[in-house]
C-alpha cells in the first residue's frame, strides 16, 4: 500500500463515518448540522477564497456585507446537501418535501415519445435532486459523472446515489459523449450538470466573462434531434424544496455547428438567470473563469 492509497483510505474512512453521523440523524437535524459545519469550516479553506473571487467577478455591484452573506448561504447549501445524501430515498419520494413543477407535463412526455431525451441542470440547491422528475416518472436515467480523485469517496458516493435509479454514470469529455451518442440512438434519457469549467468546450459568456463550457448538450441534442429538458432545484427552507421543470429549445437552422454555439451560449444565460435568483445556492467555490 503506497503512501497516497493509505491518504485515500483514510479520507474514505472518515466520509463513511461522517454519512453514518448524518444518518443516524432525523432529517432536518441532519440538514441543519451539516450547514452549521460548513458554515463554520467552510471559510477556513481554500476554496473559500475562490468563492470569494468568483463571486467579485461575477457579481462586482454588490457590496462586501451583500457579497458575505451569499458566501455564507453556499457553504449552508452546501453543507446541507452533503448531510442530505444518506436521506435521499426519503427525499426522493416525498411530495411535501419535493415538490416537482411541471406545468406541461415534460417528464411524462419525455418518457412516452420513444424518442429519449437530454436532461440539464446545475450545481445548485440541492443538485442530486434534478433526478427527481424522471425518477417519479418512472424512467430510467443515465448520467454524465466526474468522479472524484477518490475511489473510495467515489464508491461511497454511488451507494448513496442508489436510490435515484440511476441507469448508469458516463464521464465527462469525449469518450462520455460517444458513449452518450450510442445510448441515445437508443432513446435513453441522460442527465448533465452543465455549469463546471469543460476544456473541450468552447468560451461562452457567463455573468459577462467568457468561460471554457461544454457542448454537449448542444451537440447531442442537434445531431440526434431528441429534445432538452431543464431542471432548476431550488431549497426553500431547510430540507425542502421545488424544481422547476421546462423545455429548453435549441438552436436549429442550416448550419449545424452554428446552432451548437448558439445554443451552448443560451444555456448559460439559462443558468446565470438562475444563479441570480438564489445565488447563495450555486456552488461558487469552483473554479469556473480563468485567472
Amino acid at each position: 500500500m503506497n503512501t497516497e492509497d493509505l491518504s485515500y483510505r483514510l479520507q474514505g474512512l472518515a466520509a463513511r463515518l461522517l454519512m453514518q453521523f448524518f444518518s443516524i440523524l432525523p432529517l432536518d437535524a441532519a440538514s441543519w448540522t451539516g450547514g452549521w459545519l460548513a458554515r463554520t469550516f467552510g471559510p477556513l479553506s481554500s476554496a473559500h477564497k475562490t468563492a470569494r473571487q468568483n463571486l467579485a467577478l461575477a457579481m462586482p455591484e454588490l457590496s462586501e456585507a451583500d457579497r458575505a452573506i451569499i458566501i455564507s448561504g453556499m457553504w449552508d447549501n452546501i453543507g446541507r446537501t452533503t448531510a442530505e445524501y444518506p436521506h435521499l430515498s426519503r427525499l426522493i419520494d416525498d411530495p411535501q418535501r419535493v415538490e416537482v413543477i411541471d406545468p406541461g407535463n415534460l417528464a411524462e412526455q419525455i418518457r412516452d415519445d420513444g424518442i429519449g431525451a437530454l436532461m440539464i441542470g446545475m450545481h445548485y440547491g440541492n443538485w442530486e435532486l434534478a433526478t427527481v422528475p424522471g425518477h417519479r416518472a418512472g424512467f430510467a436515467q443515465y448520467h454524465f459523472y466526474r468522479a472524484p480523485n477518490n475511489p473510495y469517496v467515489d464508491a461511497m458516493l454511488n451507494e448513496l446515489r442508489k436510490p435515484l435509479q440511476q441507469e448508469g454514470f458516463l464521464p465527462k469529455g469525449s469518450d462520455g459523449a460517444r458513449q452518450a451518442v450510442v445510448l441515445l440512438k437508443k432513446h435513453a434519457h441522460i442527465g448533465m450538470l452543465v455549469d463546471q469549467k469543460q476544456d473541450e468546450g468552447i468560451p461562452a459568456l457567463f455573468f459577462g466573462r467568457e468561460a471554457m463550457t461544454t457542448t454537449a448538450p448542444a451537440a447531442l441534442a442537434r445531431r440526434l434531434d431528441v429534445p432538452v429538458v431543464a431542471a432548476q432545484v431550488v431549497r426553500q427552507n431547510g430540507a425542502y424544496f421545488k424544481i422547476f421543470v421546462h423545455e429548453f429549445q435549441i438552436a436549429k437552422t442550416e448550419d449545424r455547428q452554428a446552432d451548437v454555439i448558439v445554443t451552448t451560449k443560451q444555456i448559460n444565460t439559462l443558468l446565470e438567470g438562475w444563479v441570480r435568483e438564489h445565488p447563495e445556492q450555486w456552488f461558487w467555490v469552483h473554479k469556473r473563469w480563468p485567472r
